[in-house]
């Protein structure tokens, strides 16, 4: 489980197999990142715009269907979204804005990469300035569930498919987040 680390911020890590400069590609190539998360280009440079294209139903063989909008993410499925990148250090540390709902200020993503013991990579994401409770227990779940179908790509197994996991995530943080908005 991730953990909430300051008001309005998330971080969940992962040791994962691989090396950092594997690990960046899954990161920063469309095609590659389009396996866990969504796939979409990103210009390679601080200061640089993306755009991702989520497409959940093509996570996973296993097809199942997303849920009513009302138990979606908080901004919904939401097809494509994009911001900028606010740092580019390969391999070691990408930071991107990232849009809220219902217009307010953009949060912060940052992924980093470490090596561990072994053949073994952390990567480390930190979510912060979250606008609302309902935006971090969406990426708190999000995050956990597209990082699941990451460590399953990377071990050679079917992925997991999305929303039943992501449905799960989402009511395990519950908590974690209740907590944290009081």
């Amino acid at each position: 489980m991730g953990q909430v680390t300051a008001p309005a911020t998330v971080r969940i890590e992962r040791l994962l197999p691989g090396t950092p400069e594997r690990l960046w590609s899954y990161l920063v190539e469309s095609d590659q990142r389009a396996l866990w998360l969504a796939g979409g280009p990103m210009e390679p440079r601080a200061g640089g715009r993306y755009t991702l294209h989520f497409k959940h139903e093509d996570l996973s063989p296993t097809v199942e269907p997303a849920p009513a909008p009302a138990e979606l993410c908080s901004d919904g499925d939401i097809g494509q979204h994009g911001g900028t990148v606010l740092e580019w250090q390969p391999p070691q540390r990408l930071v991107l804005s990232w849009p809220e709902p219902a217009g307010a200020p953009p949060s912060q993503v940052v992924f980093e990469l470490a090596p561990a013991e072994g053949d073994q990579v952390r990567l480390t994401i930190t979510h912060s300035r979250l606008a609302s409770r309902s935006s971090m227990l969406s990426v708190s779940g999000g995050w956990h569930t597209h990082i699941g179908v990451l460590v399953d790509r990377l071990a050679g197994r079917t992925p997991r498919p999305f929303w039943s996991s992501f449905q799960r995530m989402k009511q395990a943080y519950e908590p974690v987040v209740a907590a944290a908005w009081r």
